[in-house]
């Protein structure tokens, strides 16, 4: 486990044993566990889930451990621990719209939009690199 930090004393950290897409954070309460996703494209946070739903703290507080994940520092350390430690952003097998500048779920090829042949992360610009099957360029994505 590794520590992104804390709000109100509860952690907030990134399990790197067994870990899977897509990127997310661990907060611990007493009794319970709650998931949030995050990305490498944006900064926008998501409660994913509470285990075990019955021992879910309220509403208000959750919300305030977004808002505490969403801080500039801690996004950018929960990204950097999630790239060194498992070497992925999970956005391989998913696609990218030249155009509109958006991610596209899935294996698409259709005018405009490329499979992302692989992605990167870019701790010290704290960029986000993807590499498009036959496009003009890579995109790089300033987080």
């Amino acid at each position: 486990t590794m520590r992104v930090g804390a709000y109100k004393g509860y952690v907030i950290s990134v399990f790197i044993r067994d870990e899977h897409c897509p990127p997310h954070v661990h907060v611990r309460g007493k009794g319970w566990d709650a998931r949030f996703r995050f990305s490498f494209l944006d900064g926008e946070v998501e409660l994913w889930d509470v285990e075990p739903e019955r021992r879910r703290p309220p509403t208000a507080l959750l919300k305030e451990i977004r808002v505490a994940i969403m801080q500039r520092h801690y996004l950018a350390r929960a990204r950097r621990i999630w790239w060194e430690k498992l070497q992925t952003v999970c956005l391989e097998n998913h696609s990218w719209n030249w155009d509109a500048g958006e991610l596209v779920p899935g294996l698409v090829i259709r005018h405009g939009v490329y499979v992302i042949a692989s992605a990167r992360h870019d701790v010290i610009a704290q960029r986000t690199i993807l590499n498009l099957v036959r496009a003009p360029d890579c995109v790089g994505i300033n987080l």
